[in-house]
């Protein structure tokens, strides 16, 4: 198992009421289905209404071209998850009861039942009472102090975007900066939002910058209004560089592959190994063994390829289902196995189950003569209060075992993760400045 982040998001604002944006956010989520693969939603307003429509499923399998015809409208927002819950209603994006505003939102709501007007909301609806916060403070003033009025409210992590029944789209992001959001434009004509950079490259849009820790952005059919409404306090997610963010994504202005690359390096200068060959486990972890084979001289090898459609088992909900997506994903290359001496990299160990089968398949199955396995990050020790899915401190390898100890729990030679120095070397951004919390233990609110 892997851990799952929360969600991702998508916006985006055509200035030409002419224009049809649904399928805009369509193409947006496909490219921000790494981020979610249980959930999907779109919301669109026309001018008269918003109009929503989600479900359970992948992007492409949710949403057909009838589906799409039936969200007209020149404003869209969307949204992907990794969890499904018991309600639709809870799939994001959600609206307010009146249908006056729709909202997707990244992160976790930590006073969410404090705040809420219906102190009976359920623990898993923190979206719907944001969205109706914001709706009400909406009542009262303009978006960017209705908005502000909020965020002083909200405890926690979060990045979101939202329509309104006036017709502005509203994004804003919480004063750590934790969860990734930036903006992107096509031109005059259109602006974007997006979780990160790469969504907005595959739809076309040209990356501008991200959304400052603590800013909101409104988009009218006339201008772009931003303001800095909370004191920046950076705490960026350490995690979204070494799994969550796509390879090709820039998040905070820190390119999410040149940190791998980095990351690889430092493995390779902290554990160095004899070996004939070194091996990445897809996707992740490609540039960290890149980079460690550059370093070291080991020949990289291609050792797994996937079978089928390309499945995370961080984002499945079943023990089962995490099982068959691990033999979905890694068939073995013999001849790159076969005999050798191998450093296996990975860019992350939960439980070291998925790291078990692998070794076993090397070991046993395809006749490994070593197996070095090499993790990409930190020992995971703790879970993380701000909506990523990480089991308790007692289902966490690394938190119960020494690197001795887990090398015999997964049938490797030896086990190693990289140090906290390593990974926050390879990010770029001083340690004051970056959630480390699932690392240390120790988080910048919610502990």
């Amino acid at each position: 198992m892997k851990i799952k982040e929360k969600c991702g998001v998508f916006g985006i604002y055509a200035f030409d009421q002419k224009w049809n944006v649904s399928r805009f956010v369509y193409y947006g989520l496909i490219a921000s289905q790494n981020r979610g693969q249980e959930t999907c939603g779109i919301a669109t307003y026309n001018g008269n209404e918003i109009k929503c429509i989600k479900g359970k499923g992948m992007v492409e399998e949710f949403f057909t071209a009838e589906k799409l015809e039936k969200t007209p409208g020149w404003i869209g927002i969307g949204h992907v998850c990794p969890f499904s819950p018991e309600s639709t209603n809870n799939i994001q994006p959600v609206s307010d009861n009146k249908t006056q505003l729709a909202f997707s939102y990244n992160g976790k709501i930590l006073n969410f039942k404090e705040i809420s007007p219906n102190p009976k909301t359920g623990p898993d609806e923190d979206p719907n009472v944001a969205a109706k916060l914001l709706s009400q403070e909406l009542e009262k003033s303009d978006p960017l102090q209705a908005t502000e009025t909020v965020m002083e409210k909200f405890e926690g992590a979060y990045s979101f975007v939202a329509i309104t029944k006036n017709g502005e789209m509203i994004v804003a992001r919480d004063p750590m900066g934790i969860k990734p959001l930036c903006i992107g434009s096509f031109g005059f004509d259109h602006g974007a939002i997006a979780s990160e950079s790469a969504t907005l490259d595959i739809i076309g849009a040209d990356y501008k910058a991200p959304i400052k820790p603590g800013e909101i952005y409104v988009f009218t059919p006339y201008s772009i209004e931003k303001k800095q409404a909370l004191k920046p306090q950076p705490k960026y997610c350490a995690f979204e560089y070494v799994y969550f963010a796509r390879p090709d994504s820039i998040i905070n202005d820190k390119s999410v592959y040149e940190a791998r690359m980095k990351i690889g390096e430092h493995l390779a200068k902290e554990f160095p190994v004899d070996a004939d060959a070194v091996i990445g486990v897809p996707e992740t972890a490609i540039p960290f063994a890149m980079a460690y084979s550059n370093y070291t001289g080991t020949p990289i090898e291609m050792g797994f390829v996937r079978t089928g459609r390309a499945v995370r088992t961080a984002i499945k909900p079943t023990q089962f289902e995490r099982l068959v997506g691990v033999q979905l994903k890694l068939n073995p290359i013999r001849s790159a196995i076969r005999g050798k001496k191998v450093v296996l990299i990975d860019d992350s160990v939960v439980r070291g189950t998925t790291t078990r089968n692998i070794v076993n398949i090397m070991r046993n199955r395809i006749g490994a003569k070593e197996v070095h396995v090499r993790i990409g990050s930190p020992r995971l020790i703790s879970p993380c209060p701000f909506g990523v899915e990480v089991p308790e401190k007692d289902e966490l390898i690394a938190a119960n075992l020494t690197p001795e100890e887990v090398s015999k729990v997964v049938g490797a030679d030896t086990f190693a993760w990289l140090s906290l120095k390593g990974v926050i070397d390879s990010i770029g951004f001083p340690k004051e400045k970056l959630c480390l919390g699932c690392f240390t233990g120790k988080y910048p609110i919610g502990e």
